[in-house]
């Protein structure tokens, strides 16, 4: 009795100073990370048995990050414990755990980009905006909100008595389902995907927009078709969002998949008309006869950032020989003749033309950092 009320009241702690993987004689015990640089704390499965515990602390300087192995973890905070973080780890299964932080998740404080601050949700925040490559220097160490969109993808060339389609929005991180990183005292480089350039042939797709280059990053909008050159083939497909012209792409946090590729473009039934790009709200519209496909909607982000409704990465409208495709949300309408529409909304795609000229060019993207004051 004394030894069971011993442990109850004082775990047995085992103070660890490198990256550790937990072992089953871990169970009902404390442990202890105790680095000055970053580590990890590795959880399988197999090792426990449903109800089992254990406490996972951190009193080094070095952020302690709890991974899962072969076992599942999931929590409300942040499986990356800054110093004096701390939680529980309660396992439902063999292979499945749930970490219960000790305390509130702690926000960082950064500055970079043009600064605002909103009231969201009855949260004050600090929104660091960038439209622009440039730095972000955090202060204080600790979670953040972010909202990548990667360049839109420029929309096709059209051909004598042919149209083309338009580009792909660019891919979008943290919009679907909310992104809260963890990120130490340091200087990161942001960098804003530019647009996709138009061509006298498949446009170009966008680029890619990151934090801390390959930290996070998302995937730039997809190119629209050339024209076609030849009446054996007679489907011209719009670029799919956050891919190229034949596929999709994805968004990616390290080790996560968050928002997975975005919409596909529409397609056509004939050379005089083309599809539209696929957007992140909605897929392109297909076109029919002489008219192109609409672009694809884009999705607003006030809610992210707290300001004024605004559509990011739409998707170019396709080109018709006689009507143009219609824009979505944030996007560019389809022309009949003349260089194609630019992409002006943030991450939104160039819409297709019609005739011997180049498609519209995709617009950069944004990155937007936020933190709670």
């Amino acid at each position: 009795m004394d030894s069971l009320q011993a442990n109850d009241y004082n775990w047995t702690v085992s103070t660890k100073t490198a990256s550790y993987t937990l072992v089953a004689a871990d169970k009902g015990t404390r442990v202890v990370m105790n680095s000055a640089s970053a580590t990890t704390i590795t959880v399988n499965d197999s090792l426990f048995s449903a109800g089992d515990t254990l406490f996972i602390q951190n009193i080094g300087a070095g952020t302690c990050t709890i991974t899962a192995g072969t076992a599942t973890v999931t929590t409300a905070s942040s499986l990356a414990l800054a110093q004096w973080g701390g939680g529980t780890l309660y396992f439902t299964s063999a292979g499945a755990a749930i970490f219960f932080s000790g305390g509130g998740a702690s926000y960082g404080i950064a500055t970079g980009g043009t600064s605002s601050s909103p009231t969201i949700g009855g949260i004050n925040y600090t929104v660091l905006t960038f439209t622009s490559d440039n730095n972000l220097v955090v202060s204080k160490s600790g979670l953040f909100d972010v909202l990548l969109v990667a360049g839109g993808g420029a929309g096709g060339a059209g051909g004598s008595s042919r149209a083309s389609s338009g580009g792909g929005g660019g891919g979008v991180i943290g919009l679907t389902t909310l992104t809260t990183i963890f990120l130490e005292v340091a200087t990161y480089s942001v960098d804003v995907g530019a647009g996709g350039s138009g061509t006298s042939d498949n446009g170009n797709t966008g680029f890619g927009s990151s934090i801390g280059g390959t930290r996070i990053s998302a995937a730039g909008g997809g190119r629209g078709a050339y024209a076609l050159q030849s009446t054996s083939r007679s489907v011209l497909e719009g670029a799919s969002n956050g891919g190229n012209v034949s596929s999709g792409g994805t968004s990616a946090l390290t080790k996560t998949i968050v928002d997975a590729q975005g919409n596909v473009g529409g397609t056509s039934d004939a050379n005089t008309c083309a599809g539209g790009g696929g957007g992140f709200g909605s897929a392109g519209g297909n076109g029919s006869g002489t008219s192109g496909g609409g672009g694809g909607n884009g999705a607003d982000i006030s809610g992210f950032t707290g300001g004024a409704t605004y559509y990011v990465s739409a998707g170019g409208a396709g080109g018709g020989t006689v009507t143009g495709g219609a824009a979505g949300l944030g996007g560019v309408a389809g022309k009949t003749t003349g260089t194609g529409n630019n992409g002006v909304n943030y991450g939104a795609a160039g819409g297709g033309t019609a005739g011997v000229f180049d498609g519209g060019a995709g617009a950069a993207g944004l990155v937007v950092v936020r933190f709670k004051i």
